[in-house]
């Protein structure tokens, strides 16, 4: 086997002795099947991003997180590179120019999608009171419909240099929908108002946990995969735009959650399956895995192996951080928008960035490529349990400014 077990927990990889910690008190609450850890794990609020627990009845608000549905969504288009890359100067201003990357972002052209008479809106009448929740999710939920956010989120133009195609991919989750749904399911698991302002929270507090037949966790369940939807449409909308863009049509797309719960049967159980930074690998099942902005991403397809099934079949979603936003960018005076005492100065990021051959828009040296594993690394920790597709060079990034702040960014 290619993992070792520290306590009761499963880890793939180095082990990053902060979130093995988080793991473990994981591991210690609740009615837990299995903790683990894959290969790009680090620190995360409460669950360690790359972490993976497997409940019987229960449900972790504080696990799923705060991006309720972050995923991914690539498509391969019918272009081949040598025609899009003299291009791709213009294709990234125009990707820049039309779709909304930041904060409390919004889409300038608003969308009418079904999903805004999906019947799991009655959840937010119920948890809120007079309408007042619902209206307001709803109303900022239809805003932001369409727009990727800041951190680590992006919209990257690719080529698979084996056949020359190109193909797109993006990354981000339910925008501030879904953080203020998680926000208000710790806050109701607490006893305050859906909309109340949450004390300050330790990362390394305990798991949040609902039981499944609960009011309160049903409820929860019905919310988290309504932000599900709207996450895979709101990466739909982008893909399109970017489709759009280069005049291209798509032949073959790959689209997953990483942060999300799943029911599923492991170990002869029925179980809830956390999953915060990890993507499902159950065997035959493509995954799309983005690497840095000077990386190859891949897409994967699990293996129907011994060992991805005691994973859980679950494996990374991504190369993993070895540098913290601080240690790599500075200290920012949010009076001034300056940075002090980052290791990492533009100029670097932008040569690396440049021999590697990315146009970048966007960007800040906290995601530059040296504050990440490479992606090859921790897929080999892995290579038991699943197999590389297909393997993708960026030829041009998109992400918010450089200096977005955003708590919640992975």
């Amino acid at each position: 086997m290619s993992y070792q077990t520290v306590g009761s927990v499963k880890v793939w990889g180095k082990v990053d002795e902060s979130a093995l910690k988080q793991a473990q008190t994981c591991a210690w609450h609740g009615n837990v099947v299995q903790a683990l850890l894959m290969a790009d794990h680090h620190k995360g609020y409460s669950q360690p991003i790359g972490g993976v627990v497997a409940y019987e009845g229960q449900i972790s608000p504080s696990g799923v997180g705060y991006d309720i549905a972050c995923g991914n969504k690539a498509v391969r288009t019918n272009l081949m590179a040598a025609d899009v890359k003299p291009q791709i100067k213009r294709i990234m201003n125009e990707i820049a120019r039309r779709i909304e990357f930041g904060i409390g972002g919004v889409n300038r052209k608003k969308s009418d999608h079904e999903l805004f008479d999906d019947p799991d809106w009655s959840v937010y009448r119920q948890v809120g009171g007079a309408g007042d929740v619902h209206d307001k999710l709803r109303k900022l939920a239809r805003e932001q419909l369409g727009t990727v956010g800041s951190g680590n989120h992006y919209v990257d133009i690719f080529e698979e240099p084996s056949t020359g195609r190109i193909w797109i991919g993006n990354h981000f989750g339910s925008r501030g929908f879904g953080h203020k749904t998680a926000s208000g399911f710790l806050n109701l698991a607490a006893g305050r108002d859906f909309l109340g302002k949450a004390p300050g929270e330790s990362m390394d507090q305990a798991p949040v946990l609902l039981d499944l037949n609960s009011e309160l966790g049903d409820l929860y369940y019905r919310a988290m995969k309504l932000a599900g939807r709207y996450a895979y449409a709101g990466r739909d909308h982008v893909i399109d735009q970017v489709l759009d863009i280069l005049g291209a049509e798509s032949d073959f797309e790959v689209h997953n959650h990483h942060n999300f719960a799943w029911k599923e049967q492991h170990e002869g159980k029925d179980c809830i399956v956390v999953r915060k930074g990890a993507t499902p690998s159950a065997p035959g099942q493509l995954g799309f895995i983005g690497g840095s902005m000077g990386d190859i991403s891949v897409i994967v397809r699990g293996k129907d192996s011994v060992e991805n099934r005691e994973a859980f079949y679950s494996t990374v979603h991504g190369a993993g951080r070895v540098m913290s936003r601080t240690q790599a960018a500075g200290k920012m005076n949010w009076k001034t928008r300056v940075r002090l005492g980052g290791e990492i100065t533009e100029e670097r990021m932008m040569s690396a960035v440049k021999r590697f051959g990315v146009e970048l828009r966007g960007g800040g040296t906290d995601e530059s490529p040296f504050v990440y594993r490479q992606l090859q690394e921790v897929l080999g920790a892995h290579s038991e349990t699943i197999e590389v597709l297909h393997t993708l060079k960026p030829i041009g990034v998109a992400m918010a400014g450089a200096n977005e702040f955003d708590p919640y960014k992975d």
